[in-house]
């Protein structure tokens, strides 16, 4: 290559990841709505009629990351992997959701989205959005019609400061499929496997001395706060792994796990105790590297809360990160293994 081409190549990679020219896309990737072009497809999920409790701008959070994360750096340097070289990852834009503002008929669209990523093999990386987007995603990814769980339920693994499993509450102000339902429902309907799945960073007072009962009921295991800090990042990677075992896993990551002073822009602050810090949540997620990991999201954030510095944007950048390269890493071994 002669030397101007090397210098065109060479800016051509510089503006890329300038946040501020060019299209805004998610981590810069190319936009193409092909599910069946890419390995790992990025998604916005601009829902937010499923927590009727709290602010409900979390459909804004995907235009702000798109607006932010072409900035991020681009090789993960603990897993000695460029994700992007690894593997075909496009944004493909955002779900369409013609009834938005009806929650329990948008759930339906979702679902019906991420069947079609799923017959393809695409394993989907998502920005929410309320939490209510999790269980369509959970649905149409896991059970026994589901290509990327191989017909098997999931293990979830659910960072969060709630359990999100009201399972003895018929609705959530007139909402069935809603953000605080949907860690029930996907158990109940056989798509995940709640005695393989972890709840990690519940935290906070409840609204009675029963709310936390219905995740045990279930049979899901929690590790809150109290229970954090007496374990540390190695001994809730070591819980998490021996709980999941080989399954495939998917990560849900709600943004009021982290504390307030690292992601103030959040739907449900915790203030009274402390949150996760950026390094102990990554920590966690870097502690699941080998795991079959067929999918994540992040959810609950709310830009017009966000600092001027937008840092609840970054935040949700360096997390979709850390689990886009979780999915890297496994197509890499995957290939590998194949190869062999």
């Amino acid at each position: 290559m002669s030397e101007e081409k090397h210098l065109k190549s060479d800016q051509d990679v510089f503006m890329k990841n300038l946040y501020w020219w060019g299209v805004p896309t998610l981590f810069g990737c190319p936009h193409n709505p092909d599910v069946n072009a890419c390995d790992i497809a990025l998604v916005g999920v601009p829902h937010s009629t499923g927590n009727g409790t709290t602010e409900r701008d979390q459909h804004l959070a995907p235009r702000a990351v798109r607006n932010v994360s072409g900035s991020y750096r681009r090789a993960h340097n603990k897993f000695n992997i460029v994700p992007w070289d690894e593997c075909k990852i496009h944004d493909l834009g955002d779900v369409l959701m013609p009834r938005a503002m009806v929650n329990d008929a948008t759930v339906i669209d979702i679902e019906n989205y991420y069947k079609e990523l799923d017959n393809a093999g695409v394993r989907p990386v998502s920005i929410g959005g309320d939490h209510s987007i999790t269980g369509p995603i959970l649905k149409a990814l896991g059970g026994p019609d589901a290509k990327l769980s191989g017909g098997q339920k999931i293990a979830m693994v659910h960072f969060d400061a709630h359990t999100d499993t009201m399972d003895h509450l018929p609705h959530w102000l007139g909402a069935e499929r809603s953000a605080a339902h949907w860690g029930s429902y996907v158990a109940k309907e056989g798509h995940v496997d709640p005695e393989k799945s972890i709840q990690i960073g519940i935290r906070g007072h409840t609204r009675t001395l029963t709310w936390k009962r219905t995740s045990d009921r279930l049979g899901y295991r929690m590790v809150d706060m109290d229970d954090f800090r007496e374990l540390g990042v190695q001994g809730t990677v070591d819980l998490l792994r021996e709980r999941v075992g080989d399954m495939p896993v998917y990560i849900t990551f709600d943004l009021d796990c982290l504390d307030p002073a690292v992601a103030p822009a959040v739907s449900n602050l915790e203030p009274g105790c402390s949150g996760f810090t950026m390094d102990e949540a990554v920590g966690i997620l870097q502690g699941m590297q080998g795991l079959n990991v067929i999918g994540a999201d992040v959810v609950c954030m709310i830009p017009s809360k966000d600092s001027p510095n937008q840092i609840t944007a970054f935040a949700s950048t360096a997390i979709m990160f850390e689990q886009i390269s979780l999915i890297a890493d496994s197509v890499r071994r995957e290939r590998e293994a194949g190869q062999d």
